[in-house]
C-alpha cells in the first residue's frame, strides 16, 4: 500500500468518528451547525464537501480544533517529519524518509513528541535571530542603550570631580549635587524604560523599523493611501503612502479584471509570456502578480530592490525567510538580474529549511532626469512556492549570512550565529633543524 494510501483519511470519516466518539445524534449536531440531518449523512459518508466555513461549526460543535478533522492530516504530519529531518541541524544524521509513514502510524506518540520538540527548536532558533537583529539594528535600543552610557559618564565625573577636588565653593558644589541628582534621575528613567523594553522582545512578530511596519501593513492587504495613516511613526506613514501611489499607479495600469481575464483565458502561467500577451512591461505583471495573488498565485513573494541593492520593499512568500531591512543574501538570483538588465532569470531556490520556490528575477534601466542624469537601476525578484524534490541546479540561498547555518557557502562574508564553527586543525609543531 502507498503511504498515501495508508494513511489517508476522509474528512467525513473524522467527523463521523468524533460525533460517535461524543455519542452525539446526527440530527442534533446537523440542527446545531445549520443543516440537515440528511446533509450531514451525507458528508459523513464523503459523498458531499466541506467547505472551510462549515467546517470550523463542526469542530467547534464536537470540541476540537478544525484540523483535526481536515483531510490530509497525516500527509501533513509526514511533510512535517521530513521538514525536520531536512534541518541543517540534521546534518551527518540520514533517517530514513521512506519510512516516515510507516513510524508515525506505528509510533504515533514518539512522532508527535519528536515534531513537538521540532518545533520548539525552531521557535528557540527563530527567537535567538531575533534578539541578535534587535541587538544590531533595532534604532531605538542603540538610542536608549547611548542614553544609559552618557548618563553613567557623567555621573561619574561629577563624583570624581567631588571626591578629588577638596576645595570647591558652596555655590559649585550645590550645582554638582544637582548635577549628580539629575542624572541619577536620568538613568534610572531610561533603565526603567530599557527594561521594559527589553521584556518586550519575547513578543513575536513586532515590528522595529519603519520597513517592517510597511511589510505588515501589506500583509493586511492594505493598499488604500488612507490607510496609511494608521501606521505608528512618521517615517512608514510617507513610506507606506508612497508604495500605495505606486501600487494605484500599477493597478491603474493593469486593472485587476483585465489580469483576471488573461490568466482565465490561458493555461500560460509564465509571467514572461502574459506580459508578451498583453504588451505590458514584465516588472509591472511581476509586481501585480505579487500583491493580487491571483489563482495559480498563491502565496507569491516580492522583493524590490535598488541599484545598491538594498531592499526598498518586501512581501514574503510563506516559507521564505526574509533577514532585517538592511541585509541579504548575495546569492538571491536578484542580484544577478542586476548585472543583466533587461534579462528575465528563472531559478530555482532552495531555503536552509528544505523549502523549494521558484524565482523570477528581472531588472530595468532608466534615466529619469534625462540623458544628463544617472542611470538608475531597479530589480525585481518574484517567488513561488514549489512543489517536488529540488532540481540539482537549485540555489542553495538564505535570509542573510548572519543568520543563515550554511557554514560551507561561498558567499559567507560573516560567521553564522546558527552554525557552529568549523573546528580548528590543530598545528603541527615544526621540526627542529639538528
Amino acid at each position: 500500500m502507498t503511504e498515501r494510501g495508508a494513511l489517508h483519511v476522509l474528512t467525513g470519516t473524522r467527523i463521523r468518528e468524533r460525533r460517535l466518539a461524543l455519542s452525539r445524534r446526527q440530527a442534533e449536531v446537523a440542527r446545531a451547525v445549520g443543516i440537515s440531518p440528511a446533509y450531514l449523512n451525507l458528508i459523513e459518508h464523503n459523498r458531499r464537501p466541506v467547505t472551510p466555513e462549515l467546517l470550523g461549526k463542526l469542530a467547534a460543535e464536537l470540541q476540537v480544533p478544525p484540523d483535526e478533522l481536515s483531510e490530509g492530516r497525516e500527509e501533513a504530519r509526514i511533510a512535517a517529519l521530513r521538514e525536520a529531518a531536512a534541518h541543517p541541524s540534521s546534518q551527518g544524521v540520514t533517517p530514513e524518509l521512506d519510512q516516515a509513514a510507516e513510524f508515525l502510524a506505528r509510533f504515533p506518540g514518539w512522532s508527535a513528541l519528536l515534531l513537538a520538540q521540532s518545533r520548539r527548536a525552531v521557535a528557540m532558533e527563530r527567537q535567538l535571530i531575533d534578539l541578535s537583529d534587535r541587538m544590531t539594528h533595532d534604532p531605538y535600543l542603540l538610542a536608549a542603550l547611548h542614553e544609559v552610557l552618557s548618563a553613567v559618564t557623567s555621573l561619574r565625573s561629577t563624583a570624581s570631580i567631588l571626591v578629588e577636588e577638596d576645595e570647591i565653593a558652596p555655590e559649585w558644589r550645590a550645582r554638582f549635587h544637582a548635577n549628580l541628582a539629575e542624572d541619577s534621575q536620568r538613568l534610572s528613567v531610561t533603565a526603567q524604560e530599557l527594561v521594559r523594553y527589553v521584556d518586550s522582545f519575547e513578543a513575536e512578530g513586532t515590528p522595529l523599523t519603519p520597513q517592517e511596519e510597511v511589510e505588515a501593513w501589506l500583509d493586511g492587504g492594505a493598499g488604500d493611501p488612507d490607510s496609511a495613516p494608521e501606521l505608528a511613526s512618521d517615517a512608514a506613514r510617507a513610506l507606506a503612502s508612497r508604495i500605495a501611489r505606486e501600487m494605484l499607479a500599477d493597478r491603474i495600469e493593469l486593472p485587476d479584471a483585465r489580469l483576471a481575464a488573461v490568466l482565465n483565458a490561458t493555461r500560460a502561467r509564465d509571467p514572461l509570456l502574459l506580459a508578451g500577451d498583453m504588451g505590458l512591461p514584465l516588472d509591472l505583471v511581476m509586481r501585480r502578480l505579487a500583491m493580487l495573488r491571483p489563482a495559480g498565485y498563491e502565496g507569491a513573494g516580492l522583493v524590490i530592490c535598488d541599484g545598491s541593492g538594498a531592499l526598498t520593499l518586501r512581501r514574503a512568500a510563506p516559507g521564505f525567510p526574509l533577514p532585517r531591512p538592511g541585509d541579504a543574501c548575495p546569492l538571491w538570483p536578484l542580484y544577478l538580474a542586476l548585472a543583466m538588465p533587461q534579462t528575465a532569470i528563472a531559478r530555482h531556490v532552495l531555503t536552509p529549511e528544505g523549502r523549494l520556490f521558484r524565482s523570477l528575477s528581472f531588472a530595468t534601466r532608466s534615466q529619469p532626469l534625462g540623458l544628463d542624469g544617472p542611470v538608475l537601476l531597479r530589480g525585481h525578484m518574484l517567488l513561488l512556492p514549489a512543489e517536488g524534490p529540488a532540481p540539482a541546479d537549485a540555489l542553495l540561498v538564505g535570509p542573510a549570512c548572519r543568520i543563515c547555518p550554511r557554514n560551507e557557502c561561498p558567499a559567507r562574508r560573516e560567521p553564522s550565529i546558527l552554525a557552529p564553527m568549523p573546528a580548528r586543525q590543530p598545528r603541527t609543531p615544526a621540526r627542529s633543524r639538528g
